[in-house]
């Protein structure tokens, strides 16, 4: 039973909301007449101001908050808040990623790796996540079903690895989902209503997929709405058994 359908009064947290997918949850999510409460973090005031416009239309209902996945204290700061007005989540995604950024860009060989960049790759992409599950494990551990879902991608896959390159992308996101698999044992003890779910979305319209769509056909470029649309409708088919998997986004199991 879904989430959505099983627990009266929904409280989300959407980790990197102020752009791409995330911001994609935080309106879609805002529109379920369901959730009560809706946390919605951010890296810098300059990149989130449509999340922050979102704040002032919807002041009952979304929290924006600052937080910075590479510095743990931001972290736990961004918990304490929310921890100080809800005492339970049940529904935790997290969306931030990094693919490139400025000098940051994919490595197409092993002549181009770059310490640095790996260890930035993997503060990110996986890094973050476990911390989040650490902060959040609180707020998990209550009698009602949750889901603390993080989006992956399907070329962190070591068995469906079949082109190379991408060393720290792929590696980093391969660490995500090692994390995740690890956590949700974790979590079947300590929080063991809550589900543990890493997600592929599909090549989805956004600023982290721009420079790669040139050569990826119209009808598999999807929509950030769409993306949200088919995520959201994997995690309400999740049910316990299925904690500690890894979804693509037509709800099929990915290999590891």
């Amino acid at each position: 039973m879904s989430i959505f359908t099983e627990v009266e009064r929904v409280n989300a947290l959407v980790v990197g909301g102020s752009q791409g997918i995330g911001l994609g949850f935080v309106q879609k999510l805002l529109k379920y007449d369901n959730v009560d409460r809706l946390y919605g973090t951010y890296r810098s005031c300059k990149s989130a101001s449509s999340l922050i416009e979102l704040e002032s239309s919807y002041r009952d209902k979304l929290c924006c908050l600052e937080m910075d996945i590479t510095q743990e204290s931001t972290i736990a700061e961004a918990i304490k808040t929310i921890s100080q007005e809800v005492d339970q989540l049940h529904l935790v995604i997290y969306c931030v990623g990094v693919l490139h950024e400025g000098d940051l860009q994919p490595e197409k060989s092993l002549r181009q790796i770059n310490a640095d960049n790996l260890v930035y790759y993997f503060q990110v992409n996986s890094i973050g996540a476990a911390l989040l599950a650490k902060h959040i494990m609180p707020l998990l551990r209550h009698k009602q079903s949750s889901i603390f879902a993080s989006i992956s991608a399907k070329v962190g896959s070591i068995g469906d690895n079949r082109l190379g390159g991408w060393y720290g992308y792929r590696a980093s996101k391969a660490a995500l989902n090692m994390f995740l698999k690890t956590i949700s044992i974790e979590y079947s003890r300590r929080c063991p209503k809550t589900i543990v779910v890493a997600l592929h979305p599909g090549t989805t319209d956004t600023r982290l997929s721009q420079p790669f769509q040139k050569n990826v056909p119209p009808e598999k470029l999807f929509p950030v709405e769409l993306t949200v649309s088919q995520l959201l409708s994997v995690m309400e088919g999740l049910d316990i058994s299925n904690s500690g998997q890894f979804f693509s986004w037509d709800g099929s199991n990915l290999p590891w």
